[in-house]
Order: structure tokens, then C-alpha cells, then sequence
């Protein structure tokens, strides 16, 4: 072959790899995506069957083709509902696995699940147990998370059943004499044949079926039955049990009690910022009004929390925020769309520098605490109203849109407003806009997106922005596929504790570091 069909060649072979790699980097990005947004849920356009199909499908497929990118995601901000789906494909499918992406997925597992609930946790071993997912790393990896919960008799009173199964199908060793393993396996496969167990609620427990004051020392939720059992008051059952609640107990109560009790004792201070979105926006206009100070105070705080070192740091700063019919969300979902946007609206006032915000509702509303879902999505017109220089003549460094992308009114005003915007007017980049979305668009695999040069993340909580603004300037093609792979070692990294080196890369099948290897991970190096 002569040399100029060899350069000709080796020229393909590098546009055909460049290609490929562009590919693979959208793919990756799209799943991250649906993997922030996506719930499985009834959105406000399509069912839940639609949403479930949608995300079997892109986890089967990022799971066959990039499959130490799959694990990867663990490391991010996910949603509970997609790191439990990952977790477990990958424990089904572990003999598709090599012994180093085994062992990389072993800290990357045993990691996530111990962010994820305890029921939550429980659901998915029940899921692995029907599945009949039993070789001995799965069983290493539950015995591990097992052995790290504080208290195992406290989980056999509030999650029996799943603690029965986990048990069962670890063989879980509870040998008599040894307590308290020995009256947790009384408890849950011997009930009845201890007169009383050493264990407090072990034994509040065994009281409560014929004491009434035993129910208060119980967890609220298997209290409620024992409540029930016994007739007591609603109202006299929350005094008692409220020392024993936790947060989001506390909150759910008071929010069933919002319509009865004008001002229930809510803590806002300790709310997370999206979290707290929605807790106002279940109030009704009056309430918001006759408590201004109040939620808007808790707002602005927890926003301030959220933003962290992140504080002031963004320059001047302009958001179109999406309040159309469509932010209602679902039965499911009541609402969700809208306080992720009214969260955003505080976070960016926090993240702006002082005095250099600015809000545009698509309704047009000017009070961000009275916000409904109400109307069409304008979001052109409202993208106009943002790039608009102010007085000084300053345009914004960095524009902001919260929408689930269905620009309506007219519609694909919004696209073709950011693609003159950026081909004519700004081709040098001094606006930075992004796209977040809250919605996954089912048929699309995706969140749906405004222009095909604008930036786009899924986003599920307020509190992630700025670390979806980092992940969505890979959609933007302005960086190569080389650095979104850099960027996902270094999160698995940061995520494992292995700050050092890479330990397994995403972008191909490097060795880790010695200490990597010789770390004792649950499930790591055990056969399939």
C-alpha cells in the first residue's frame, strides 16, 4: 500500500474513532440524564408504563455497551429510583463482568447502598431474592451492609419482612447465646418463644400488643398500627410519638394536618431547599401571604445553605422559570416541576452576585411565593426578555432555564432564539445558558431539549445545580469525550475514596492503583 492510501486510511480509522467516541459521550449524557430525572412515575404527558418501558430499555442498553460507564453513574447525583435499577442489573449480570470491573463495581455498590434508605435498600434485596440472584458476592454484599446498619433490632421491628428475607437468603448465622444476633432471629423466625427480650424495642414490641403505653417507644410507622389497635386519638398518637419521629414523619403528619391546622409546627429551618418548595406551594395563596416573611426567610436560607462556597460567585445572573399548566406534574408527582423551579429561583439569587439577579416567570408572575401552574409555555418570548441588556448595557454572564422544554407558545420560539443568539450576536460565548430540565421525556430517552447548542441537564433537586451545570457544558460540544471520561474517574474516585488514582477508568480497562487492589471491598474477587 502506498503512502498516501496509508495516510488516507490511518485518517479514517481516526474520524471513524472520533466518531464513535461523540456517540458514546451523547449516549453516556442522555443516560445521566434519564438517571437524575426519571422516577418510572406518571409525568404530566405521558403514563407510567411509558416511563418504566422508556428507562428498561436505556439501562439495558448503557448496561451492554458501556457497561463501567453504567457503574460509573453511581458516583453521581442520581435519583434512589435508578441507583437501586443499576445495583441490582449489575449484581444479575455479574458473570458479563471482567474480575476488574467486578472489584470496581463492588466499592461502587457498597458505597451507594449506603446512601440509599434503609427500605429502599430492603425493596432491592427482596427484588434479588425472587430473582434468584444468589452466588456468593451478592451474599457477600448484603452480609456487609447488614453488619454496617446500628442497630439490627431496630430494622426487625420497622422493616420485619425485608430483614426476614435478607436473612434467609445470606444464611445469616444468628446463634443462640450470642446476643443481640440471638434475639433478632428469635424475634423474627421464633416469635412468641422468648417471655421478654433485652432489646427495648424488641420488647416495647411484645408489650405493645397489650400495653398501650408501649406504642409511643415504637417507630412511628409500626406505632400507627399498634395505635389503631388500641383506639387512640390521632391527636394524642402524634403527641406521643412525635419525640420518635424522624424529619420527613414529622413533615408528612403536618402536612396531612395543613388543611385542619392553619399553622402546624413546621421546622423550616432544618428542610432541605427543594423539599421546602413544596411544602409551600401545598399552602394555599392566603396561607403564603399571611406567612411572607416567614417562607421567604426559610427559602432564601436554605438556599443559601444549598449554595454553599458556590455563594455570589456566578456574576450577573437572569432565569426563565417555567410555571405553565404543565409544572403541575402528575398525581404522582404533584407540583414537582414547579418547586424544583421556584427552588431554583432562590438558588440562582444566592449563587448571583449580590444585587445581579433576575427571575422572568413564563406567566409573567412577579411574586415568586404566590406562583401556580397557569397557562402556556412561552418561553421564547421570556428568553428575549432575559438576554435583553440592562441599563448599563451589560448582557448576563450566565442564563438560567428551569422548563420541561415544551416551548409552546409559538412554538420552537426558544430555539430559534438561542441559535441566532449564539451564531450572530454572541458567537464569542459571554452568556453561558443552560437548559435544566425536571421532566424525562419517555420517548425521547431523554429530557427534552430547547437547541441543539444549548447545554441540557436533567435535574431532580434544586440542591444538584451547581453540579449539573458542570455535567451539562459536556453537552455542549465544546469539550471532547476525553474529558467527560476524566471527569466521571475522578467523581468514582471522590465517591469510593480512592482520591488517587484512577481505579478502573470508564474509558478503557486500566489496572488500579495497588491499594486499590489490595482493599478488602464486599463481594470483591468472589466468582460469579
Amino acid at each position: 500500500m502506498s503512502a498516501p492510501e496509508t495516510a488516507r486510511t490511518s485518517d479514517t480509522d481516526t474520524a471513524a474513532g472520533t466518531t464513535a467516541d461523540l456517540v458514546a459521550a451523547e449516549d453516556v449524557l442522555l443516560f445521566v440524564n434519564a438517571a437524575i430525572t426519571a422516577t418510572g412515575q406518571r409525568e404530566f404527558r405521558s403514563g407510567a408504563a411509558d416511563q418504566q418501558l422508556s428507562l428498561d430499555f436505556l439501562h439495558t442498553y448503557v448496561r451492554i455497551n458501556y457497561r463501567r460507564v453504567y457503574a460509573a453513574s453511581l458516583a453521581l447525583d442520581i435519583n434512589h429510583h435508578n441507583a437501586a435499577l443499576i445495583v441490582r442489573r449489575l449484581l444479575e449480570s455479574a458473570g458479563e463482568a471482567s474480575a476488574e470491573e467486578r472489584r470496581t463495581e463492588g466499592r461502587l455498590v457498597a458505597a451507594r447502598l449506603a446512601l440509599l434508605p434503609p427500605p429502599r435498600v430492603y425493596r432491592l434485596f427482596g427484588e434479588l431474592r425472587r430473582a434468584k440472584v444468589n452466588n456468593r458476592r451478592t451474599r457477600a454484599i448484603m452480609r456487609e451492609w447488614l453488619a454496617a446498619r446500628p442497630d439490627l433490632g431496630h430494622d426487625a421491628v420497622k422493616y420485619r419482612a425485608g430483614l426476614k428475607t435478607v436473612a434467609r437468603h445470606v444464611h445469616l448465622p444468628c446463634p443462640e447465646g450470642v446476643r443481640p444476633l440471638a434475639e433478632v432471629g428469635a424475634f423474627l423466625f421464633r416469635p412468641g418463644r422468648l417471655p421478654r427480650y433485652e432489646h427495648g424495642l424488641l420488647d416495647a414490641w411484645r408489650r405493645a400488643h397489650y400495653e398501650q403505653g408501649a406504642v409511643a417507644e415504637l417507630p412511628f410507622t409500626v406505632a400507627e398500627g399498634f395505635a389503631a389497635k388500641h383506639g387512640m386519638k390521632r391527636e394524642v398518637f402524634l403527641k406521643r410519638a412525635a419525640p420518635r419521629m424522624t424529619r420527613l414523619e414529622r413533615l408528612r403528619t403536618q402536612e396531612q394536618r395543613v388543611v385542619r391546622d392553619r399553622r402546624p409546627d413546621v421546622d423550616l429551618t432544618v428542610m432541605p431547599l427543594t423539599r421546602l418548595a413544596l411544602y409551600v406551594l401545598s399552602l394555599g395563596f392566603e396561607q403564603r401571604g399571611e406567612r411572607r416573611a416567614e417562607l421567604t426567610g426559610a427559602l432564601r436560607a436554605a438556599a443559601r445553605r444549598a449554595a454553599g462556597g458556590h455563594a455570589g460567585s456566578w456574576g450577573r445572573v437572569h432565569a426563565v422559570l417555567d410555571d405553565s399548566f404543565s409544572s403541575s406534574g402528575s398525581g404522582q408527582k404533584r407540583r414537582r416541576p414547579l418547586a424544583v423551579a421556584l427552588a431554583c429561583h432562590h438558588l440562582l439569587e444566592a449563587l448571583a452576585a449580590p444585587g445581579a439577579y433576575r427571575g422572568l416567570w413564563t406567566s409573567g408572575a412577579h411574586d415568586a411565593l404566590l406562583v401556580r401552574p397557569w397557562g402556556p409555555t412561552p418561553l421564547g418570548m421570556r428568553i428575549l426578555d432575559a438576554l435583553e441588556p440592562g441599563a448599563d448595557g451589560a448582557v448576563p454572564d450566565r442564563l438560567v432555564i428551569v422548563s420541561d422544554g415544551w416551548d409552546n407558545a409559538p412554538a420552537g420560539l426558544a430555539g430559534e432564539v438561542l441559535r441566532v443568539w449564539r451564531r450572530r450576536l454572541d458567537p464569542a460565548g459571554r452568556t453561558a445558558v443552560v437548559h435544566v430540565n425536571p421532566v424525562y421525556d419517555a420517548d425521547g430517552f431523554d429530557v427534552r431539549r430547547l437547541a441543539a447548542g444549548v447545554a441540557t441537564a436533567g435535574i431532580r433537586d434544586a440542591e444538584d445545580l451547581p453540579a449539573l451545570v458542570e455535567i451539562a457544558r459536556f453537552a455542549e460540544g465544546r469539550t471532547g469525550p476525553e474529558e467527560l471520561y476524566a471527569y466521571l474517574d475522578r467523581q468514582v474516585a471522590r465517591f469510593t475514596g480512592e482520591g488517587g488514582g484512577r481505579g478502573g477508568s470508564v474509558n478503557g480497562p486500566e489496572s488500579a492503583p495497588r491499594a486499590a487492589r489490595s482493599a478488602r471491598v464486599p463481594g470483591e474477587d468472589v466468582t460469579p
